[in-house]
């Protein structure tokens, strides 16, 4: 019986001399739950694995990552709002909740209409020292910026009726996030905006709750769209930028160099969703095509741009990062 105890209380000590080796700890890994609302063909997605993938490649076997995506842990806002409480560990949401939940405006400055021109411009602009600094102003509301990107151009899709011109937006009850510059954007342009959530986009065009929402290929694709909607608009009116937050609590429990290799996944992540955003985009709408969905250009896109362009100075007078964004994006490439 005294040989069994001895034995016990070795492997106990045994067991907790492994436990205090860094390296063992680095081998089992430290466990990383990243959720996200989109499907797992959405850039979003692109978005969490990238990150997974260079952090792997950064630090081998330094995190256990999780994906959770598909809304199994709450749509963006209910993501956002956990990791701002430190319930969340990382989240990728989309960009234009964050001003919302956080009360920190900057977010705002990607989406004024017709700013950034292509995936390519805004990759120079999140990777710039403008989009670092919009990323860290995050700070104050609790939330560490790893990482932004454009998971998407915008256009229009309507149910009933092929929008070829400004005048036939007039009126459509146009689906938009609920918040205030969206509103501003789409009630200038004609529409009758509606604010809900992305989860309850398609029943609300399959009852004529809604006749239209302003979208991008990959959320077209990703929800089955395409099965509701057949009239697609070329617009390119903003990005769908996406960002990928970790809360500072779970930041605080990092060391030193686990913090640098999650920033340094985080900007790595973005070249390769921009990449797959860039690519699902156009082969996206061919393959819409396939499933009979129209596609058009506004003919008078001009005086769509005229009747925002007003926004913008508006906004970038609110905040200064929104006008220090606003620059940069007009200095030539």
């Amino acid at each position: 019986m005294l040989l069994k105890r001895r034995t016990l209380l070795q492997g106990v000590a045994a067991a907790s001399a492994l436990v205090a080796m860094p390296y063992v700890a680095r081998a089992a890994g430290r466990k990383m739950r990243i959720a996200h609302a989109a499907s797992e063909v959405h850039p979003g997605h692109i978005l969490t694995t990238s990150f997974r993938d260079a952090l792997e490649e950064l630090m081998p076997g330094g995190f256990d990552v999780q994906i959770f995506p598909n809304r199994q842990l709450g749509d963006d806002k209910q993501l956002l709002e956990g990791a701002v409480a430190g319930l969340m560990d990382v989240v990728a949401v989309s960009g234009v909740l964050i001003p919302l939940v956080t009360g920190r405006q900057a977010m705002n400055a990607w989406q004024m209409p017709f700013l950034v021109r292509d995936y390519d411009h805004f990759g120079a602009l999140a990777l710039g020292e403008t989009g670092q600094k919009i990323l860290d102003d995050l700070r104050p509301a609790g939330l560490v910026g790893l990482a932004t990107a454009d998971t998407g151009q915008r256009n229009f899709m309507s149910v009933k009726k092929q929008v070829s011109a400004v005048s036939d937006f007039a009126g459509l009850k146009t689906r938009i996030v609920p918040v205030p510059l969206h509103q501003q954007i789409w009630e200038a342009v004609g529409t009758a905006p509606v604010g809900l959530p992305y989860g309850e986009i398609y029943g609300a065009l399959e009852t004529g709750v809604i006749d239209a929402v302003e979208i991008n290929v990959s959320s077209m694709m990703g929800e089955n769209l395409w099965e509701v909607g057949k009239h697609f608009t070329l617009t390119g009116h903003y990005p769908w930028h996406m960002a990928t937050l970790m809360s500072e609590q779970f930041w605080d429990g990092l060391n030193p160099e686990e913090q640098a290799a999650v920033t340094e996944a985080g900007r790595r992540s973005v070249t390769s969703t921009l990449t797959y955003a860039k690519t699902q985009d156009l082969e996206g709408r061919e393959a819409l095509k396939g499933k009979g969905v129209e596609f058009s250009a506004l003919t008078d896109l001009a005086d769509m741009q005229a009747r925002v362009a007003g926004l913008t100075a508006e906004w970038a007078a609110k905040d200064a990062l929104i006008a220090e964004l606003v620059a940069a994006a007009g200095k030539p490439a």
